[in-house]
């Protein structure tokens, strides 16, 4: 008996809400942006068997509007439940940057944006030169909406592995550094990113670290070593970009650095990249990496390691900002991992 007026209020409960819900997706300002192809009859039924078995019954449907559309700036905040001042002192007084780099899936960044969006932080998307129109037209409607977020100034033409992508970053950061916003943090990810933390759980994180930056890494193993031994060129072509691996050797790195090896994700103070790009050092290491593979994944580390531009030595640190399964993941199941972002 309790069971069937259990089940009548929450049929009652239910039907009230799915049709306000079909009111307003039928509605002409809503029409774009969802469209259901569900039973009300089913989902009823399903709710009721659900609730009778103390099943939780989940609605498979989007709950994030994305699709910019002709949406204004205003009615797109609201529906998306876009967060509009910051949610704790805490986070107020610990703004951060951020850097997406992006060349596809407007949806995916959308969400990423989303979902990593915060008033007092900063944003610079950098966009590949080699993206549709279409492309970036989208992000670029999306960000006018934002006061603290922008396009790089500078944009590159990205090759995988090659120096351009560490361009990108680093036209990111000079972009970061003349923006408004006295940030003390900088992550960068990209388009296919999507955080595991709260804006105040990465916060409360950094801040563990008191003005250490973060930059995983460690000496190179042997099969990486002919990444920085030997000249690599980006080779880009209307069809296809990659890098070609040459038999010339390059000479030894600039000031006698040691080079180590690590991820190319990170978070860095905003003295730290003050530094990456003034420091004489840093410009040669730059300079020096323009034809090495994957430079993004030995310059962070590097820098960080040189007495003078950090005190907190190259490890592999706590801060994993993505998951990537690996062949042998012995190395990875022997360390506790802080995870921000993984991908999608």
């Amino acid at each position: 008996m309790n069971s069937r007026i259990f089940c009548f209020f929450a049929v009652l409960v239910l039907s009230v809400s799915i049709s306000l819900v079909l009111y307003t997706v039928n509605s002409p300002e809503q029409k774009h942006l969802r469209k259901w192809n569900l039973s009300v009859t089913s989902i009823l039924a399903e709710a009721c068997d659900a609730l009778i078995e103390e099943e939780v019954f989940f609605v498979q449907e989007n709950t994030l509007k994305t699709s910019f559309g002709r949406t204004i700036c205003t009615k797109y905040l609201i529906q998306n439940h876009y967060i509009t001042s910051p949610l704790s002192a805490e986070e107020a007084a610990f703004p951060l940057a951020y850097i997406i780099t992006l060349h596809k899936e407007f949806d995916t960044f959308e969400r990423l944006f989303r979902a990593i969006y915060m008033p007092q932080n900063v944003y610079c998307i950098h966009v590949d030169r080699k993206a549709t129109a279409k492309f970036k037209q989208d992000v670029e409607k999306l960000l006018n909406c934002f006061p603290n977020a922008f396009l790089a100034s500078k944009m590159e033409l990205v090759v995988y592995a090659g120096i351009s992508r560490l361009q990108a970053d680093l036209n990111c950061m000079k972009d970061l550094l003349e923006s408004g916003v006295r940030w003390k943090y900088l992550l960068n990810t990209c388009g296919q990113d999507f955080p595991l933390k709260t804006n105040k759980e990465i916060v409360q994180y950094l801040k563990r670290f008191k003005g250490k930056n973060i930059t995983p890494g460690g000496l190179p193993p042997a099969n990486i070593i002919r990444r920085t031994k030997y000249v690599h060129r980006e080779q880009i072509y209307s069809f296809s970009s990659f890098m070609l691996w040459t038999f010339l050797r390059k000479a030894p790195p600039p000031h006698n650095l040691i080079i180590y090896f690590g991820s190319a994700y990170i978070a860095v103070t905003r003295e730290f990249t003050e530094l990456v790009l003034r420091d004489q050092r840093a410009i040669d290491l730059l300079e020096w990496s323009k034809d090495t593979y994957s430079p993004d994944e030995h310059f962070w580390v590097t820098l960080n390691s040189i007495p003078g531009m950090s005190d907190f030595p190259p490890t592999m640190s706590s801060l994993l900002t993505y998951v990537i399964l690996l062949p042998n993941r012995s190395a990875i199941l022997q360390t506790k991992w802080i995870v921000l972002f993984s991908i999608i």
